[in-house]
């Protein structure tokens, strides 16, 4: 973040406040942002002597306000808020609620609305990096401390519906300080994560011994392998968790009892199983999901993973083949009903290029052809789909290397 950054956030963020050149020029000379001659790419920047600091109003008719606040990654933050919103009375708050940033204890009533962050309070203060539909939200409250992972614009919110936005009273008002401000390269102002390079070791002799194609468990091929990811076990469990993926149930006993002991404790049930598909003669071995609450059971992303029999460069390769499920349709094989998958495949490996990438847990990733590729195919079930025929690969940060460089 320049100096000059903040002073024009600074006026962008109260607008009331007049500044004359004199005064400019004092408030520069006094805040120590005399100019200097920039620190070398690969420079470290060091912690400021001086924090530098927001004034941000959140008003409660508003989801999302732009805080004109560009972060970069491993930058550091701290939040303080206060103020309290309100929200009307109705049946069955004859005399209204009003609350802090801390928001309001969830309900039952909370489990059939669509909050953008499900585990956070009713109300609360949350942020998130970036303004679309794959920015992932996080809880802030009353404080906070946050790094950022990637480059990106920072939001503030309400954890509210729509609904909630438009009848509600009041304002919290946030202060955010940036406490470091991370690295200045190229690379920590890169937004949405690491640009695309070749990993030389996904060679065609490699990708010719991966199948194109996962099956159901009577040998009926079905969806491609659309990515592949580098990392141990462990680096593939945290990225998934980083991006707020959840694992899903392994059976219909699992789910009945984490949907009822989810709902004891307000929380929303996301793990709905999935079916077991199969690729190297065995079932996945992990299977994920990143679903709205409310539209779980008809719409969600989702994804499973199959530890491969190769390594690349002293680390396991996984094969992973991603579907987004946007409704119902007849399953072919039995006459059932069966998830419909939205046939424009590749929306669904770019989505979780995206999550993953954003997580700064990715540190390379590119696209790659391979000699027999899918274009068009037709599910276990009987859909149908359509791809432009490449394969995502995402390498993860070895975690283990980096503690023994730490």
């Amino acid at each position: 973040m320049t100096r000059v950054h903040f002073l024009q956030t600074e006026l962008a963020v109260n607008p009331s406040r007049t500044l004359t050149l004199g005064f400019l020029a004092a408030a520069i000379l006094s805040a120590g942002f005399a100019a200097y001659p920039p620190p070398a790419a690969d420079a470290q920047a060091s912690s400021p002597a001086r924090v530098i600091s927001y004034q941000i109003a959140v008003d409660a008719s508003k989801q999302w306000v732009d805080t004109k606040i560009d972060l970069r990654a491993g930058e550091k933050l701290r939040f303080t808020a206060t103020g309290t919103i309100t929200y009307p009375a109705d049946k069955k708050h004859p005399d209204g609620r009003t609350f802090g940033p801390d928001g309001l204890t969830r309900g039952f009533g909370d489990l059939i609305h669509d909050y953008a962050v499900s585990d956070a309070e009713h109300g609360s203060l949350i942020g998130r990096l970036g303004d679309d539909n794959v920015s992932q939200p996080f809880a802030v409250g009353a404080s906070a401390e946050y790094e950022a992972p990637i480059a990106g614009r920072l939001f503030l919110g309400i954890n509210q519906s729509l609904r909630d936005a438009a009848s509600a009273k009041g304002n919290f008002q946030v202060k955010v300080e940036i406490l470091n401000p991370g690295l200045n390269t190229a690379a920590a102002a890169a937004i949405g994560g690491p640009p695309e390079t070749p990993v030389p070791s996904i060679t065609a002799a490699l990708l010719r011994k991966i199948p194109r194609r996962v099956s159901d468990p009577q040998g009926k091929l079905g969806d491609m392998v659309n990515i592949l990811l580098v990392g141990t076990q462990e680096q593939v469990l945290q990225v998934f968790a980083r991006a707020a993926w959840v694992q899903v149930d392994r059976s219909v006993q699992d789910a009945v009892m984490n949907a009822v002991i989810d709902s004891l404790e307000k929380k929303d049930y996301l793990t709905l199983p999935m079916s077991t598909l199969y690729l190297f003669d065995r079932p996945q071995d992990y299977g994920f999901a990143h679903a709205e609450p409310v539209r779980v059971a008809m719409s969600r992303n989702h994804l499973r993973l199959w530890k491969s029999p190769y390594q690349l460069d002293g680390r396991p390769l996984w094969c992973v083949a991603a579907t987004h499920d946007i409704g119902f349709e007849r399953d072919e094989r039995n006459n059932g009903v069966t998830h419909k998958i939205d046939p424009a495949i590749d929306g669904e490996r770019e989505y979780v290029n995206d999550t993953l990438s954003r997580t700064g847990l990715v540190v390379q990733r590119t696209h790659v052809t391979p000699a027999d590729p899918v274009t068009t195919a037709g599910t276990a079930t009987g859909g149908s789909f359509h791809s432009d025929g490449r394969i995502l690969v995402l390498v993860l940060k070895d975690t283990n290397i980096t503690s023994k460089n730490d």
